[in-house]
């Protein structure tokens, strides 16, 4: 068990700070797109890995690191305390409900279903996603709506500009988990539960 948890805690770590890097270098990429914040990026990929190897606590821990890596690092977009807390805390730590699926996934990959594996990725990508595009869009629609253009109301603004990123990114990230996991199959379904005294 001990082992168990020292892989948990290694891996929370490994892939916090790679979507953490990943966020970084996108970040770089599209700043003068979505100059708010925001970007088309690869970096729930390795929130969702953990969630679907580890489940819900795997992956919300694991976005909440991110966030936090953001905040602490100085390179998040934050003008006023509450918008900081739901742009970066509350919305990449909801990318971890998307391991409600893991042990269906899990299962999947083992009985060779490949269809419904790879299903409950796009489900469990989608679910996360749409949660932390509620965040983002809540955020946007109280924090963000000075910058909306004359006559648009700052709800359509906050649904367009984070629609744009947040859709692609979701797509993408859809599209790498699948392939990883094809890649490499039999690591998803190694006995990955712990116990929740971590």
């Amino acid at each position: 068990m001990k082992q168990k948890q020292t892989l948990f805690l290694v891996e929370i770590a490994v892939f916090s700070a790679l979507a953490y890097l990943l966020d970084l270098f996108s970040g770089f990429l599209f700043s003068r797109i979505w100059p708010q914040g925001g970007s088309v990026s690869i970096a729930m990929v390795p929130v969702f890995l953990m969630a679907f190897r580890w489940g819900v606590k795997g992956g919300a821990i694991t976005g909440l690191l991110l966030g936090l890596l953001q905040f602490i690092l100085g390179f998040s977009q934050i003008f006023h305390p509450v918008q900081g807390f739901i742009d970066y805390l509350v919305a990449f730590t909801v990318l971890g409900v998307a391991g409600i699926f893991a042990r269906q996934i899990k299962e999947n990959i083992q009985n060779g279903d490949r269809k419904k594996w790879i299903g409950l990725i796009i489900a469990g990508t989608f679910i996360g996603s749409l949660l932390r595009f509620i965040a983002h869009f809540f955020s946007g629609w109280v924090f963000f709506g000075v910058w909306a253009p004359e006559g648009q109301p700052a709800w359509l603004y906050s649904l367009i500009y984070n629609g744009t990123y947040m859709i692609p990114s979701m797509i993408l990230s859809a599209i790498i988990i699948i392939l990883v996991i094809g890649y490499a199959p039999s690591r998803m379904v190694k006995s990955t539960t712990v116990s929740n005294k971590i």
